[in-house]
């Protein structure tokens, strides 16, 4: 994705289906391309010499002819969001008129803008560092609240600074044992041992736990998959459009009525879920069921959470049994697992509380009784999702990772951190050490762009839309 500061870009902004658009050039023409094809209402007016932060009200003509009345916003070098002289035309969203618009702006020599080449050149002329650049892509895709903050944090440099930070006081003692073995002859030691062993150490923890916190971030960021699991007519399907409060699936008395996982998702305080609905597991000779059995497990492997559902006039000992053969399923894995103890309209008090002391005597966050009719139930369901999946580390100040490329350098940060304490314990040369301190604080720069390459670039702008 090669990049041309001495050529002016230029797209539409806005998304169709509104009333007004939005067309954006950057360049070093950008006020000269508009000014060719807008003519100010205001007598005596040169746009030439608009400064930055300025709106003005006029047409843009075609061949003497008005096509459209427009306000043009100007942005000068280097206050505006590419760093670059910049112009935005609002116009009315007429897929003709920007269409036109975009055909004017070209033959006056604009070139049409590459998904992601605005947010490009504001990462080339440092107004923002990469991982702010990709937190742009992930502001416009949110689609929940905690989505939304965490694309907001990082948009806004958190995560950059915490990464800039670790990385300057790797810098900082990479330095002193490369100044070493400069004099490693006159046999001097710059670099204190023992803080470099405690600095690796506390760099490392962070990494770790930011790298351990992407399962988190990215299941909020494209929404957390929630497996609806159990037998046949234990309600599942109840629940699923009780908890949408839409009819989605079929429900019916009639065993192995599900065969295919149905998913539909909903926000919930600020969270987005994806809640799947999947076949009843049982022994069957039926083809099709079996096939929507097998694939129930493979949505159980990829949810975050499990509600199993298992019916009130059931025995302690059967739905124990459905516990320890879903929990055997999960074990190692941590994905969190809810025991959900359905139809209670149907069973007496004295068998749930038999229940309740056999399965969860101490630990009422990993069950919940209730019936999926019943809208007060579903609605404490949902609350005790919100538990497990731990929303209060959404209101802490440290950061989330939401983006594969970011755990992926943490995880390599890490490996190359690991190497170093383990070159101080056994006393390898310094310039091993070192290697290994210089190739932790690479990982770390490309995560925030202070290192990268042309397909790095590439391959992140290439999935932002146009004109962003």
């Amino acid at each position: 994705m090669m990049h041309n500061p001495e050529t002016t870009i230029a797209a539409p902004a806005t998304s169709p289906g509104g009333a007004i658009s939005v067309i954006r050039l950057s360049g070093p023409d950008s006020v000269r391309i508009a000014g060719a094809i807008f003519t100010p209402r205001q007598q005596g007016f040169d746009i030439l010499k608009a400064e930055g932060y300025t709106v003005h009200y006029g047409d843009i003509t075609d061949k003497g002819e008005i096509l459209d009345e427009v306000l043009v916003t100007v942005f000068r070098v280097p206050h505006s969001y590419t760093g670059e002289d910049s112009v935005e035309i609002s116009c009315h969203a007429s897929s003709f008129i920007q269409q036109k618009i975009m055909e004017l702006l070209i033959n006056n020599g604009a070139s049409p803008a590459r998904p992601g080449e605005f947010t490009q050149r504001a990462f080339l002329n440092g107004r923002m560092d990469l991982s702010q650049a990709e937190a742009v892509a992930d502001l416009i895709a949110s689609e929940s609240e905690a989505a939304h903050r965490l694309a907001i944090h990082q948009m806004r440099g958190g995560f950059s600074k915490d990464i800039r930070t670790l990385r300057e006081e790797l810098l900082h003692f990479a330095s002193l044992v490369e100044l070493e073995l400069d004099f490693s002859e006159e046999d001097v030691e710059f670099a204190d041992r023992t803080r470099l062993k405690e600095l690796v150490k506390k760099v490392q923890g962070i990494t770790d736990s930011l790298a351990e916190s992407f399962q988190f971030g990215n299941a909020i960021k494209n929404g957390i998959p929630v497996a609806i699991v159990g037998k046949p007519n234990a309600g599942k399907s109840t629940l699923l459009n009780s908890i949408l409060r839409d009819e989605r699936a079929i429900v019916s008395e009639i065993p192995g009525t599900t065969r295919d996982a149905i998913e539909d998702t909903a926000t919930i305080d600020g969270i987005l879920y994806r809640f799947i609905d999947t076949a009843g597991l049982r022994e069957t000779s039926d083809l099709i069921e079996t096939l929507g059995i097998r694939k129930t497990y493979q949505k159980i492997q990829q949810a975050t959470v499990v509600l199993l559902l298992t019916e009130a006039t059931d025995s302690p000992e059967v739905i124990l049994e459905s516990v320890k053969a879903i929990a055997n399923q999960i074990s190692g894995t941590g994905k969190k697992l809810i025991l959900v103890v359905n139809k209670t309209d149907l069973a007496g008090k004295t068998h749930l509380e038999n229940i309740r002391e056999a399965l969860c005597p101490e630990n009422e966050d990993n069950c919940i009784f209730m019936s999926a009719l019943s809208d007060e139930d579903v609605a404490q369901l949902k609350l005790l999702l919100g538990k497990k999946i731990e929303i209060e580390r959404l209101t802490e100040t440290s950061s989330v990772v939401t983006n594969i490329r970011h755990y992926d350098a943490l995880t390599k940060t890490s490996e190359s951190l690991k190497r170093v304490l383990e070159g101080l314990e056994t006393m390898v040369p310094e310039d091993l050490i070192a290697m290994d301190i210089r190739q932790a604080i690479h990982w770390l720069g490309e995560i925030t762009g202070e290192i990268t390459t042309d397909d790095i670039l590439t391959n992140i702008f290439k999935n932002f839309c146009i004109g962003k």
